[in-house]
């Protein structure tokens, strides 16, 4: 075998990793009705998402212009505000809105992540795009067009995430969000595949940001605008493909030495379980009860279920057992002091003891002031963590992708509460009949906690109908969460 010519400058054809993605965003046709009416949930799910993040000036900061005076009047508007910005920015705005709570969808495997943090890109690129088309005489993207884009989006990234370990080469999830960002973004802006190919060679070079700001003992608000940073880096791949003609480099991933697979990913090219098609959409997986990270969603539900069990006698308990996946293990699993909001969110202990003591979790149970009850650190104290190898196969199965837990309490006088399991979530497919009315009245909720009642009104109007809210243009759809 001969050794690579290093000073060859032939351009090889692209690495067909890139070739498939422009292939499956320029043609495939996507005619699951499944996927189109999990991704309508999808998208409601992280507009409610978006405007709870409104009451934390910690994510509101980070939303208008990049400096101040940098709006483009017609331009991308940022829900639940008046921001008008240009695409890029607003991409970062929107992803940022709905990834700062942990709140939105998930999709958990070789590699965990959120896919609708891509709907930063499609929403601002499509706002832009249907603003400028209603000024211009021409045609406005549709919801069902941005159902689609979404759709397409989630299954590039969840496709990944499948076999490719990106936290085991300490990457974060949010290169996958660039990656699906920029390849349906460039196709939204007119992008041809060759343009589309381009693009998602440009996002393997950025390489990818460090998971530093999710573990500890760094861990910090940069995970809450990580996402919305990658869609703001797609955005501008996708224009400077699609505007600026950039050339692209074919061998991004493959080229020896300085590709992507030797650089970042040990030597190892991508590995992948199926064809992209929609099968992401149909399985993801929603959080509706909880803003946890999904890893712990089933050990706060067994904490519900035992706090009126255990709320009266929190000084009798001797030790508490939380039984987890190998995953929940490796990403949440903290002793010590925590140091902020971040750093709880992330505490597998953390979101069980707040239920045990209070009987509920909501977001703002991860501030200063409720942090301070030494009632929780008390509780943490006495908790063990170990992986119930069961729960790693059944994570692992594709046939069941569950995120199983058990927790158990033991007291000092020898007795104990029942051992409590759960599988899987309430946001799991497996529980959606359940799930999307709870859903449902999460996003209702969080409409009446931030926007006016007018705006409620007519939001919940639009979304009443599906082939109506389908139909509606795209511009017309955000303007109701505009104030």
């Amino acid at each position: 075998m001969s050794a690579h010519d290093i000073r060859s400058a032939v351009r090889p054809d692209p690495d067909q990793p890139l070739v498939d993605i422009a292939d499956y965003v320029a043609d495939y046709r996507i005619d699951s009705k499944e996927a189109y009416d999990t991704a309508r949930y999808m998208l409601l799910d992280s507009l409610g998402t978006a405007m709870l993040a409104m009451k934390f000036p910690e994510c509101v900061k980070h939303l208008g212009p990049l400096v101040p005076g940098a709006t483009l009047p017609g331009g991308a508007r940022v829900p639940g505000t008046s921001h008008e910005l240009d695409p890029v920015q607003a991409a970062f705005a929107i992803g940022t809105q709905i990834r700062w709570l942990d709140f939105n969808d998930t999709w958990l495997a070789a590699e965990w992540g959120h896919p609708s943090d891509n709907l930063g890109a499609i929403l601002a690129v499509a706002d832009y795009l249907s603003r400028k088309a209603a000024r211009e005489g021409g045609q406005p993207l549709t919801v069902r067009d941005v159902l689609g884009y979404a759709i397409k989006a989630h299954e590039i990234q969840g496709c990944y995430a499948l076999l490719n370990s990106f936290n085991r080469v300490g990457q974060d999830h949010v290169i996958l969000v660039r990656l699906a960002s920029t390849a349906v973004a460039t196709a939204m802006l007119g992008g041809n595949k060759e343009q589309i190919t381009t693009a998602v060679s440009h996002s393997w070079i950025d390489n990818g940001a460090l998971r530093t700001y999710r573990h500890a003992p760094n861990t910090g608000p940069r995970k809450s605008w990580a996402a919305g940073d990658a869609c703001r880096r797609a955005v501008t791949h996708a224009i400077n493909a699609v505007y600026r003609g950039v050339v692209g480099y074919p061998s991004a991933l493959s080229a020896k030495t300085w590709g992507f697979y030797d650089v970042a990913f040990k030597g190892k090219s991508f590995e992948f379980e199926r064809p992209f098609g929609s099968y992401v959409m149909e399985n993801v997986l929603f959080k509706i009860s909880f803003p946890a990270e999904f890893h712990a969603q089933t050990a706060v539900e067994c904490a519900m279920q035992l706090h009126t069990q255990v709320a009266g006698k929190l000084d009798q308990i001797e030790k508490i057992v939380i039984e987890t996946q190998e995953a929940g293990c490796r990403i949440i699993d903290k002793t010590g002091p925590l140091a902020n909001y971040a750093d709880r969110d992330h505490c597998l202990q953390y979101m069980v003891a707040v239920p045990l003591i209070f009987g509920r979790l909501v977001a703002s149970d991860y501030n200063d002031e409720i942090a301070a009850d030494p009632r929780i650190d008390a509780l943490r104290d006495k908790m063990s963590v170990v992986e119930n190898p069961q729960f790693t196969r059944d994570y692992f199965d594709p046939a069941k992708r569950y995120i199983g837990n058990s927790l158990q309490v033991f007291f000092k006088d020898g007795s104990s509460t029942e051992k409590v399991s759960i599988d899987y979530p309430i946001g799991h497919r497996k529980r959606r009949a359940e799930g999307i009315p709870v859903l449902l009245k999460k996003f209702e909720a969080a409409m009446q906690d931030h926007l006016p009642a007018h705006r409620v009104k007519a939001i919940m109007a639009a979304t009443q109908d599906s082939a109506q809210l389908d139909a509606m243009p795209v511009q017309e759809f955000l303007g109701l969460f505009t104030l």
